[in-house]
């Protein structure tokens, strides 16, 4: 039996409040499902601007409790009703610490079901990118959840600049790994469409990833160059790559019966030497 599963990506404005843009993910979601989407990813930070362009404490009121927030209770809700998997980025408080904060994702079953979260590992802090002002490195390693849609890995933004956890993804199993971002215009805008489809290629998996569009003038200048798509285990794009302007909805058909037929060919797995590997783990 063919494995085939449809999945959505948004690439979103920034609407200026937290509700107005809830609402917003929202209201694409419907509109993926009438599509037939099965699975969403939503973009970093999903219900803020990217406040990492500056360095103010104020934006700490961003964060939530995850999975005890409201915000993950509202998208359990709303999995639950539309039966679509979704992938929830979101700015996560620390449960046991206070001030104590991570840049996570919340992994949501199309029953509504909480399976788990991912906190994202490697934490920039460059111009525009002050990102250890307001996260702590993830401490949750690389886990891959079994959904309805299969299995399914999460990186996050400047994760991708870094091949390891892409393997150690593809090694715990997952099929589909989904990288929210927000990056703006420059030397990322050629990597943008160079790491992403190396993971795939390197590792026999797709990959579905997002950057948000536009310029967030409340808190900078940075322009948001989007381009979200879909690669598939052969490193092609599934359908056109996004708008580099436009907000818009991306829906695609995944084959997941090619990840066997891929590693079967490509045999990376096979042939990978980790008994060599020792120098990489050294600091």
């Amino acid at each position: 039996m063919a494995r085939k599963v449809r999945g959505a990506l948004l690439q979103a404005t920034w609407t200026g409040d937290k509700e107005s843009m809830i609402q917003k993910h929202e209201q694409y979601a419907h509109q993926a499902r009438e599509q037939g989407a099965q699975f969403m990813l939503f973009q970093e930070l999903f219900y803020g601007p990217y406040f990492c362009q500056v360095q103010d404490a104020k934006y700490y009121s961003y964060t939530e409790l995850i999975p005890d927030g409201p915000t993950t209770k509202r998208m359990q809700s709303l999995a639950r009703e539309l039966g679509m998997v979704l992938v929830v980025p979101m700015y996560e408080e620390d449960s046991q610490t206070a001030g104590i904060y991570y840049n996570t994702a919340a992994v949501i079953d199309s029953d509504g079901t909480y399976l788990g979260k991912y906190r994202k590992t490697h934490i920039p802090h460059v111009k525009g990118f002050w990102e250890k002002f307001y996260f702590r490195p993830g401490n949750l390693g690389y886990p891959v959840f079994q959904t309805a849609v299969g299995k399914i890995g999460v990186y996050i933004c400047y994760d991708r600049h870094f091949p390891e956890g892409a393997r150690a993804l593809g090694l715990n199993g997952a099929e589909i790994v989904l990288i929210p971002s927000a990056t703006s215009r420059g030397l990322s805008e050629y990597l943008w469409r160079v790491e992403q489809v190396s993971h795939s290629l390197a590792n026999g998996y797709f990959v579905g990833t997002i950057n948000r569009v536009g310029v967030e003038k409340e808190i900078g200048d940075d322009d948001f160059y989007g381009q979200s798509y879909f690669v598939d285990p052969l490193g092609q794009f599934i359908g056109p790559v996004g708008s580099p302007h436009d907000e818009e909805l991306i829906v695609r058909d995944l084959d997941l019966d090619m990840i066997e037929k891929v590693r079967q060919t490509w045999q990376f797995y096979r042939d990978r030497r980790p008994d060599q590997y020792d120098d990489l783990t050294r600091p």
